[in-house]
């Protein structure tokens, strides 16, 4: 075997292998395809669950029957209002229900009151129920007994949902209403109302504007105690206002028989000074009217219970009325029986008796 004998010259460079290059793993087309299929699918399905999940709040669809009373206190509060919506598990989602309030103008019609909703209505039908005319607002029926104050009553309709005493109250003493019995008494005091919210059986909704609340029953005084009414009222001398005092201080004294007798001995100390009772009423639910509630009236209280209430100390009507006088202590005060009657007193028989003379009043007072 022939050697190789030529000899690489001294300025030409070592020859070295040239070092082989690594190949990279390259991914199939089909392979980036699939994996893009896969993530298009993932979220779809993600996509589609949330979607699902809201159009089954929004349309009441899938949802567990629940039931719940919805309290509007102010139109312009509808934060409360979609509180109170997902706190009850109406719906559940409250961004997405504001957004469709706000683009179907849905939250510009609610209005005060209380509302029975349920997971059975759609944003919509929840929308609409909130609203003055819905058939959803709850209704309660309240009766006002004869001879409430003003004060009884309000705490009366709060018990009942229908409104606050601080409401009542204040719309009571500031708000106008437009009748003409109301003209000459100025606005600063509920209590400018005694007499006038007529004892009835009333349905109000619950959480109703306090304003109707009133007027509802300022509109049932005004049918009952009608023009012919008045007009006979002026004819004996009297303003609406001095018959409601009559009429609502025989509703506190009677016993439910003796009206018309009780008017007599109230008119007949009014229109007899110089008689022995010189003038004064002294009734005792006219002191009541100003303790606080509860207390009973007290001998001592007759002369020192400074109050132009007390008609103790003080002769003719009180200021106004005491209390609220049912139809029949208004008729009675303006047809009193006639009699000679000054005085009366309860027996233990549980009915009044009259006397003539403050003798016989002792009498049987001592008897």
């Amino acid at each position: 075997m022939e050697r190789d004998t030529r000899r690489r010259r001294p300025e030409e460079p070592e020859r070295r292998p040239a070092p082989q290059r690594r190949r990279r793993n390259k991914r199939s087309p089909l392979s980036n395809s699939m994996l893009y299929i896969v993530m298009v699918c993932a979220v779809s399905i993600v996509l589609a669950a949330v979607g699902w999940s809201l159009a089954n709040d929004m349309l009441a669809l899938n949802k567990d029957k629940v039931t719940a009373t919805i309290v509007v206190d102010d139109e312009n509060d509808f934060g409360s209002v979609v509180d109170q919506l997902k706190d009850n598990d109406i719906i559940k989602y409250k961004g997405l229900f504001r957004l469709f309030s706000a683009l179907s103008g849905g939250s510009d019609k609610i209005a005060q009151g209380s509302y029975l909703v349920d997971t059975d209505m759609d944003y919509r039908a929840i929308l609409n129920s909130l609203g003055s005319g819905s058939s959803s607002r709850v209704e309660v029926s309240v009766t006002i007994q004869e001879g409430l104050t003003v004060r009884q009553i309000f705490e009366l309709l709060e018990k009942e949902g229908v409104s606050t005493v601080e409401k009542l109250n204040d719309m009571a003493a500031n708000h106008d209403y437009a009748f003409s019995f109301l003209e000459d008494i100025p606005l600063g005091d509920p209590n400018r109302l005694e007499g006038y919210l007529f004892p009835d059986t009333y349905n109000f909704y619950m959480g109703e504007d306090p304003k109707y609340v009133i007027n509802k029953m300022l509109v049932n005084f005004d049918s009952k105690v009608d023009d012919s009414m008045r007009q006979k009222i002026a004819d004996k001398g009297y303003t609406i206002q001095e018959l409601l005092t009559v009429a609502s201080m025989i509703e506190k004294e009677t016993d439910g028989t003796d009206r018309t007798t009780i008017a007599s001995v109230i008119y007949n100390r009014l229109n007899n000074p110089g008689a022995g009772t010189a003038g004064y009423l002294q009734v005792d639910a006219t002191i009541q009217y100003v303790l606080p509630e509860g207390e009973i009236v007290s001998e001592e209280d007759y002369q020192t219970v400074n109050s132009p209430y007390n008609t103790y100390l003080n002769k003719g009507l009180p200021p106004g009325p005491i209390a609220n006088p049912g139809l029949e202590s208004i008729m009675a005060a303006l047809n009193p029986e006639s009699t000679n009657y000054y005085y009366y007193a309860l027996g233990d028989d549980g009915v009044h008796h009259f006397f003539t003379s403050y003798s016989e009043h002792q009498a049987f007072l001592n008897s």
